[in-house]
């Protein structure tokens, strides 16, 4: 059932002879000033995103649907000389009205449109946060419906990847197994939507989506962790005033640099009084040396190689022993003589005997399907980037960072790491056209400004780390003390290259979190990628999972 109901704009040309008696009449009206004679309205002040860049490169236009003489065509609202433009100004949000086919229930719901303007202690904007807040129409009493905030990663990375992915009740569509359909793209109505048990409001931090800074000269305070987390912390506590919602039982999810985002909200928002029920966590990064190969850090090669052998056993690559093994008791076997032989083994560096050497050699070639030539030029340790180009490389093809199920085309066969990531390849043109037509013709806001799906917008990233890592894993420590009810979901997918499910597990295991609070985390896995959500099947079992966390973490103790 396709049952969403647009906000509908009429429109039209005027015959010469009317428009002429249109203008003679305006003339008669206002004789000191003839239409000539007005003045054109100011240009809007330029923002970030329309200042010239001279390595920027204007994105491609991506084709939409075709249009039938049969079927009338709703013309695509555009900002018209004078009018203001929504994402820029501080003008109210758009609310339109809807509603879905959800099993045997009908859920009808509001969509507000808008953007949230951050203010000084002096009450000048500073910067305006675009949201999408999704709000079941019927409720009661929202002191029991459960409100959630989510927002996507990068850092750079607008929230439309969880919208129109998982948890909205629109979707794009892709094939069955998450690979980009062929263009024209379109949306279609999401049976496995959240709101059916939950409230969302979708967040772009500032240099994301339609989110600007006020003036360039303010935009780098927002483009590191402690700026990132404090703007967005503002907008929930906005929001929740703005919106009588204080007492709803209130989540977060965020993905890939997300949880990052969430993991530290969750400290910084409890010191505010922000107490959340549950935080999600959808393919996770908290301790950056999980995921950073350089010179002297070890880690990353332990806790990627799980997700290597993953990816090598779904393509076949591996030798009969362990390619007719079942994937699970696969892993399980590859983790423990990563955390146990393999770590011993790199640790000892230039120590190592020839004989270690080699039995190292062999589990790896076991493991992985990678040439035991290969893996001794590579000293035992294997880069991400190299293994997507080596894996596949006599097929001449690579493996995908953000899904390795996905296979890429390089320009040469011969380089040392692939041109592309083929699975972002795959979802970004989807995404990007099936979000730029739903927001003006469905939720009715409009803006000329470019709407920044993943990059684009932000600056150099300051994590604030001082020639550290950034672990934002004690602010997820500190919280979960101070408010002993909060619960922790967290999602991975095994072919997930971008952020590894066994590097999220070590870090959830030196976390140094009470025996007593450990009963609160919940670990699920899916046989996909980094957005697991894109493959059908795991993206029904995670909204089976996710609902059930939310119910778990709603209840009233």
């Amino acid at each position: 059932m396709r049952g969403h109901t647009r906000a509908r704009r009429t429109g039209g040309t005027l015959t010469p002879k009317l428009a002429l008696l249109f203008t003679l009449c305006l003339a008669a009206a206002c004789p000191s000033t003839s239409l000539a004679q007005q003045p054109s309205p100011p240009a809007p002040e330029a923002t970030p995103a329309q200042m010239p860049a001279a390595a920027q490169t204007p994105p491609a236009t991506q084709p939409g649907p075709a249009a039938t003489p049969q079927a009338a065509v709703r013309p695509t609202p555009t900002t018209a000389p004078g009018e203001r433009d929504a994402a820029t100004t501080d003008g109210p949000p758009s609310v339109t009205k809807h509603e879905i086919r959800v099993g045997s229930r009908t859920l009808r719901y509001t969509v507000t449109t808008g953007v949230m303007p951050l203010k000084s202690a002096a009450g000048e904007t500073e910067a305006r946060l675009f949201f999408m807040a999704y709000t079941l129409d019927g409720v009661g009493d929202t002191s029991r419906r459960p409100l959630m905030f989510s927002f996507n990663g990068g850092p750079g990375s607008s929230s439309v990847w969880l919208h129109l992915g998982a948890l909205g009740p629109r979707r794009v569509q892709m094939m069955p197994d998450g690979a980009m359909p062929p263009p024209p793209f379109q949306l279609v109505d999401n049976e496995q939507t959240w709101l059916d048990f939950t409230d969302l409001v979708f967040i772009d931090p500032v240099g994301t989506g339609y989110s600007r800074a006020a003036r360039p000269d303010l935009a780098q305070r927002y483009f590191g962790l402690q700026g990132d987390i404090q703007s967005v912390g503002e907008f929930i506590r906005l929001y929740l005033v703005k919106n009588g919602r204080w007492t709803s039982p209130l989540f977060l999810v965020g993905e890939s640099y997300g949880t990052t985002r969430a993991a530290g909200l969750s400290g910084y928002l409890i010191e505010k009084g922000i107490a959340f029920n549950g935080v999600m966590l959808v393919s996770t990064v908290m301790n950056f040396q999980t995921s950073r190969f350089a010179r002297g850090n070890d880690l990353p090669y332990v806790l990627f190689l799980p997700t290597y052998a993953a990816i090598a056993h779904y393509h076949k690559r591996l030798p009969p022993e362990t390619q007719g093994m079942e994937l699970r008791r696969f892993l399980e076997e590859v983790e423990r003589w990563a955390a146990n032989e393999y770590t011993v083994a790199l640790a000892k560096g230039d120590r190592l005997t020839p004989s270690e050497r080699q039995e190292v050699i062999d589990r790896l070639n076991r493991y992985t399907g990678l040439s035991k030539t290969f893996i001794d030029n590579s000293d035992l340790r294997i880069e991400i980037q190299r293994f997507d180009k080596e894996l596949l490389r006599d097929q001449r093809r690579t493996v995908g960072r953000l899904d390795g199920r996905f296979k890429g085309l390089d320009a040469s066969n011969a380089s040392e790491t692939p041109d592309f990531d083929p699975s972002m390849a795959a979802i970004r043109p989807p995404y990007t056209a099936a979000f730029n037509q739903y927001v003006r013709s469905e939720l009715n806001f409009r803006s000329d400004l470019e709407y920044y799906i993943l990059g684009g917008g932000i600056g150099r990233w300051d994590f604030g780390s001082d020639n550290a890592y950034a672990d934002v894993s004690e602010a997820l420590r500190s919280a979960f003390a101070k408010n002993p009810y909060m619960r922790l979901f967290v999602a991975s997918g095994y072919y997930d290259l971008a952020t590894p499910y066994f590097a999220a597990d070590y870090t959830l295991r030196h976390m140094a979190l009470d025996p007593s609070l450990r009963p609160n985390v919940t670990t699920t896995f899916y046989e996909a990628g980094h957005m697991m959500y894109i493959d059908q099947t795991s993206l029904a079992q995670l909204k089976r999972d996710a609902a059930a966390f939310v119910q778990n973490a709603s209840q009233r103790r």
